[in-house]
């Protein structure tokens, strides 16, 4: 997972948002959870801005306590094949050759606004040498997400000898 850290600075009634290791993307927010909240789109434009003039993608750097905005997981698993590719000097039009696709496919699944599939990432990772990995890991609860539990209404009463069923 992409994991970049920002600096919020308060301006007059807005937060704005930079990014230390992309200072291409910045946002802005009338409160804190609104300017982190844009945050992730800003970050994906400056990025796909970086990827449309083929230059190298920065690694994020260490949090060292500031705030911090994950990129979607497909996101990642794009600009990953960019890094790949950019690595391994495949260029879209040789990826389209070894994976038998046409150069529009290629700009999709590049697209950081795309809705690809996870299993052509996949493919087109292998096609030069590398896999899609995939994990599930525990997340720190934030207070609004423990709130906003307590405040759900209890489900509908289940019938004698039904069991609920995590879903």
């Amino acid at each position: 997972m992409e994991i970049y850290p920002v600096t919020l600075e308060r301006d007059g009634d807005t937060i704005l948002v930079s990014f230390l290791d992309i200072p291409q993307a910045h946002t802005f927010g009338n409160t804190e959870g609104e300017a982190l909240a844009r945050a992730v789109a800003a970050l994906e434009t400056a990025i796909a801005a970086l990827m449309s003039d083929r230059k190298s993608i920065p690694r994020p750097s260490p949090a060292r306590g500031r705030q911090t905005v994950a990129l979607l997981p497909l996101s990642a698993a794009k600009i990953g094949l960019y890094r790949a590719m950019r690595a391994g000097r495949v260029s879209k039009a040789e990826l389209g050759r070894r994976l038998k696709w046409h150069a529009p496919q290629v700009d999709r699944l590049l697209d950081l606004r795309h809705a690809s599939r996870l299993d052509q990432l996949d493919q087109a990772l292998r096609a030069i040498g590398k896999r899609l990995v995939i994990g599930v890991r525990g997340a720190v609860r934030s207070t609004s997400v423990v709130r906003a539990q307590r405040r759900r209404k209890p489900g509908p009463r289940l019938g004698r000898g039904a069991r609920r069923v995590a879903a």
